[in-house]
């Protein structure tokens, strides 16, 4: 059995930063793509960015590339989003998932394990 848990979500002014950690459990984590992805209420969720198994291949959507960095740690089982000059436009739940695959997919669909999201709030 998979789990992801995500923490250090919380809310910060626009300009200010934060940075999420996913740890993840289970066997496997060496081996999996990592993504993060958030969501608005009523809104479809959108990648944000994704890691390959031994961290030399990255993905970001335009809307984070040059703000959001991620990188995974395989010690620790734990894959890290660091989020700089936040803005009111990234408010949302930001989920954390895995992919049993050598790429580094974008749809979430093609992730199998998910964690249950740690909300981020973004105020002017």
């Amino acid at each position: 059995q998979v789990q992801l848990v995500e923490s250090g979500g919380g809310s910060v002014q626009a300009g200010g930063s934060l940075r999420l950690s996913c740890e993840v459990s289970g066997d496997t984590f060496a081996i999996d793509a990592m993504g993060w992805f958030r969501q608005v209420s009523g809104e479809e969720r959108e990648f944000l960015a994704g890691i390959g198994w031994n961290g030399r291949t990255t993905r970001y959507a335009d809307s984070v590339e040059g703000r959001f960095t991620i990188s995974r740690d395989n010690a620790k089982k734990t894959v890290y989003l660091q989020m700089d000059s936040l803005t009111p436009e990234d408010t949302a739940a930001y989920y954390c998932a895995s992919s049993r695959t050598f790429t580094v997919p974008i749809l979430p669909r093609l992730y199998d394990y998910w964690g249950q999201g740690t909300q981020v709030t973004v105020s002017s």
